[in-house]
């Protein structure tokens, strides 16, 4: 194998990785039961697979084009530095608005911080 076949295959590995990892956040998007669930779901799994993605792509254009693309090395850095801390603020929104929680809950542990009751 050359190195060129094995650079290839490595990006393919990690376009499939990334692939994969954004079908399982559409799988758990589709069936989780409340929007907390489904935020943790989207913001775990599609930031590692958006990453591998924009990782593969790195990789491409800087084995194959001989070009360091800044671009993409400033979309990983963005996707991995914001998508977490934007689902926690959907989340903690969506909890102050009233959005209830999936009946099958079973601990609510930001009710006690917020509202200083015992919830147990």
């Amino acid at each position: 194998m050359t190195g060129t076949a094995l650079i290839e295959l490595i990006i393919a590995i990690f376009m499939l990785i990334g692939t994969i990892f954004i079908f399982i956040s559409a799988i758990g998007f589709i069936r989780l039961p409340d929007v907390y669930n489904r935020a943790h779901a989207l913001s775990k799994s599609s930031t590692l697979g958006v990453l591998f993605v924009l990782l593969g792509t790195f990789l491409f254009f800087l084995f194959m084009e001989n070009h360091f693309s800044i671009k993409l090395f400033l979309g990983i850095f963005f996707v991995f530095l914001t998508t977490p801390v934007s689902a926690h603020v959907i989340c903690r929104s969506a909890y102050r608005a009233g959005v209830p929680l999936a009946p099958i809950s079973v601990q609510d542990d930001l009710k006690d911080f917020l509202y200083g009751t015992d919830n147990k």
